[in-house]
């Protein structure tokens, strides 16, 4: 698998990375151990997980699969902070720090190589809040560090304020979601994150499991939009608007001999700024297919016709 730098940093990343959301609840140990084993072996190094997943399972499994299975050294960690078990965002220094060594004692870490602010919390000074990066990394607790869900205008400000002063760290990464049923971002996010040297990790990039065309004729038993937990995630990208994007990934799919998911990942991994789609499966079989992406360079006909397709029904510029 091809890497790239994240951002204008000098850290190199697969361009392909592995969520891990689902481990812990629809993905057991073993399951998720025969992902990380995969993802490895086909060259994938950037594993991204969060402190609240699953109340912190998904990064336990992590931690141990890190001991027993892989080189901890060959794997980029990125972990993420800023909402509490609760679901109250809290970008307070007091509870960034804690949740930072309490990610760390629970994957068994002495670091992690990428830290991201999980959340805007407009409570806190955003000065406070970036300085508990400067404090993870000044301390080498991470290696980098970077923010998730910010809109285009507090990705500007944050990363400014990190530049402004010697000896903060860097904002090197911005992660959003980010797909061909999904591109607002590309109005404000992309511009400020281009502009800051931050690179995206776009989230969610196969549009929710959507783009694969697993629900053009339904909703399959055992699919994401059949599960309680999931159906409300996935319901805003099966609509009309939806459908006829889904509909002309499908015909690129064909005329390539490829399949959809391998089309619409290739889309999103190779749009200005994206170092690296981060595509989460719930089964090693459903990574296998993601996977199978890595070596598609869309003709340029065939992407201009996407980006023709998805461009109004999103109202992306």
């Amino acid at each position: 698998m091809k890497e790239r730098h994240l951002g204008r940093s000098g850290l190199l990343v697969s361009r392909l990375g592995l969520g891990t959301m689902t481990w812990g609840r629809d993905t057991g140990p073993e399951e998720a151990a025969a992902q990380l084993v995969a993802f490895v072996e086909a060259g994938g190094t950037l594993v991204d997980t969060a402190d609240v997943y699953n109340d912190g399972d998904s990064e336990r499994i992590l931690g141990h699969l890190l001991r027993e299975l892989v080189d901890r050294d060959g794997v980029v960690v990125a972990t993420k902070a800023a909402i509490r078990p609760d679901g109250r965002y809290d970008g307070s220094r007091r509870h960034l720090l804690r949740a930072l060594d309490a990610s760390l004692d629970r994957m068994d870490l002495d670091y992690v190589d990428l830290w991201q602010l999980h959340v805007y919390d407009p409570a806190t000074p955003l000065e406070e809040t970036l300085s508990a990066l400067d404090e993870a990394v000044a301390s080498g607790r991470a290696r980098y560090a970077g923010v998730s869900n910010y809109a285009g205008w507090q990705v500007a400000k944050a990363a400014a304020w990190q530049r402004a002063w010697p000896g903060r760290a860097p904002v090197v990464s911005a992660q959003l979601e980010y797909s061909l049923l999904s591109r607002d971002i590309e109005r404000e996010v992309v511009p400020a994150a281009l502009d800051a040297g931050a690179g995206l990790l776009p989230s969610s990039p196969l549009g929710r499991g959507v783009l694969t065309g697993k629900y053009r004729t339904g909703i399959p038993a055992g699919s994401r939009a059949a599960a309680s937990h999931y159906a409300d995630f996935v319901q805003p990208y099966l609509d009309d608007e939806c459908a006829r994007i889904v509909e002309s990934v499908v015909t690129a799919a064909e005329g390539l001999g490829r399949s959809p998911l391998a089309v619409a990942l290739a889309w999103v991994r190779d749009r200005p700024g994206v170092a690296a789609p981060v595509a989460g499966a719930r089964t090693a079989a459903q990574l296998g297919a993601i996977l199978e992406s890595e070596d598609l360079t869309l003709p340029q006909e065939i992407r201009a016709a996407l980006d023709d397709v998805s461009d109004t029904a999103t109202g992306s510029p």
